[in-house]
């Protein structure tokens, strides 16, 4: 038995399991517009890691790979619950170009749902433009979480480096006392 109250496998089988439980859900959720449940599952994700897993020591055997398994969970949990922030806020994703070609996505939505419309449009000029906004919204949505699809395995690396880093330097400095 652990310190923690359950057996050292027990530790490592919540680990493994919730590692293959982060990539179904990040596989699934990548599918469209990210949404806040995605915040929700990454933070779970990262409390049973951080509850059952345990960084690696450093005098162990094959404690690079541990090491390196261990930062690139804890990194695809933080980019699971980074995503719908980095869709949404542009100061957390200033990516140069990314956003501007979401916005011209929505206006071409926006002349789309017009010309489906044809001689309808001038009927009700209302609901054209409830039409418009919606699919103006869907347009950009799908857009911008394409892009951060794109860019969340960076965002994900970046925590992974950082974890991988501090946990080095803290067994370091545990080795040194």
């Amino acid at each position: 038995m652990s310190a923690r109250g359950g057996s050292a496998a027990g530790g490592a089988d919540a680990g493994v399991l919730s590692t293959a439980l982060g990539v179904v859900l990040a596989f699934s959720l990548a599918a469209g517009s990210w949404e806040w449940f995605s915040t929700y599952l990454g933070v779970t994700l990262l409390a049973v890691v951080l509850a059952f897993g345990r960084v690696p020591v450093r005098a162990a055997a094959g404690y690079g790979w541990h090491l390196a398994a261990y930062s690139l969970v804890v990194g695809l949990c933080v980019a699971l619950a980074l995503a719908p922030a980095l869709q949404r806020w542009e100061w957390l994703f200033p990516m140069a170009g990314t956003r501007a070609g979401c916005v011209q996505a929505g206006r071409y939505e926006v002349l789309h749902a017009q010309a489906a419309l044809g001689n309808l449009a001038g009927q009700d000029a209302e609901a054209l433009a409830f039409a418009q906004e919606q699919q103006s919204r869907v347009a950009v949505n799908d857009c911008l979480a394409a892009t951060t699809t794109r860019w969340l395995p960076v965002y994900a690396l970046g925590v992974a480096l950082l974890v991988g880093g501090g946990a080095w330097v803290w067994g370091r400095a545990r080795r040194a006392e």
